[in-house]
This record gives C-alpha cells, sequence and structure tokens, in this order.
C-alpha cells in the first residue's frame, strides 16, 4: 500500500495534505483497493462550512456507497470536477489527480489530531 509521508490521515481512510490555510482531501489508497471499481462520486457540499466528522460527500463502487468525512472543519471551496466524468481516476491515482475537495480550513490545529503515515500504517496492517 502506498502512504506516503508527506500526508495527514483518518480513521475512516481518508488523506489530508496542508498547503497555506487550504486542505487538499481525498480518499487512500487503501480505501481505493478496499471499495474497489469507483464509478461514482457525489460532492453537493462546495459552499458549505461543515465541522470535522461531518459528511462531505459520498463515493460508489461496483458493490458499496460509502459516506466521505471531513477529516478537518471549514468551508469546502472546490470540488474535482474531472471526477465526474472520470472517477476511476481515485483508483488509478488516489494522492495525485483523484482528490476530491479543497477546504479553507477553519482550525489548522485539528490536522495536528489527524495520524501520521506510520500510525495510518499501523491502523490498515
Amino acid at each position: 500500500m502506498n502512504v506516503p509521508a508527506d500526508l495527514k490521515y483518518t480513521k475512516d481512510h481518508e488523506w489530508v495534505k496542508v498547503d497555506g490555510d487550504t486542505a487538499i482531501i481525498g480518499v487512500t489508497d487503501f480505501a481505493q483497493s478496499e471499495l474497489g471499481d469507483i464509478v461514482y462520486v457525489e460532492v453537493e457540499t462546495e459552499g458549505e462550512t461543515l465541522d470535522q466528522e461531518e459528511v462531505f460527500g459520498s463515493i460508489e463502487a461496483v458493490k458499496t456507497v460509502s459516506d466521505l468525512f471531513m477529516p478537518v472543519g471549514g468551508e469546502v471551496t472546490a470540488f474535482n470536477e474531472e471526477l465526474e466524468s472520470n472517477p476511476e481516476v481515485v483508483n488509478s491515482d488516489p494522492y495525485g489527480e483523484g482528490w476530491m475537495i479543497k477546504v479553507k480550513l477553519s482550525d489548522a490545529s485539528e490536522v495536528d489530531g489527524l495520524l501520521s503515515a506510520d500510525e495510518y500504517k499501523d491502523l490498515i496492517g
């Protein structure tokens, strides 16, 4: 499993990359491999301010639908529109082209409470 060391992670298998006061969020390589072939990503929260742990969207694979949870609180400022026509990019490049949303952080200290790459590797075994 690919677990980049420069990202933070959640127990719900989202990753976070912080760039200034913006967090870029997606699902981990582990999550996409567990889900299987992703056929649809739905995010209808663009422009909304959500708290940490709130649902920001859902991801649909051939066999299941899973909610996507905010790893940090803030305003959803962008959705990766590429995923509307190409959801399978989450399978092929979960940490790059498969990013899902960008969030303007409400409280940057929430990032400190997320899992490091090593802690996430321990979680997924």
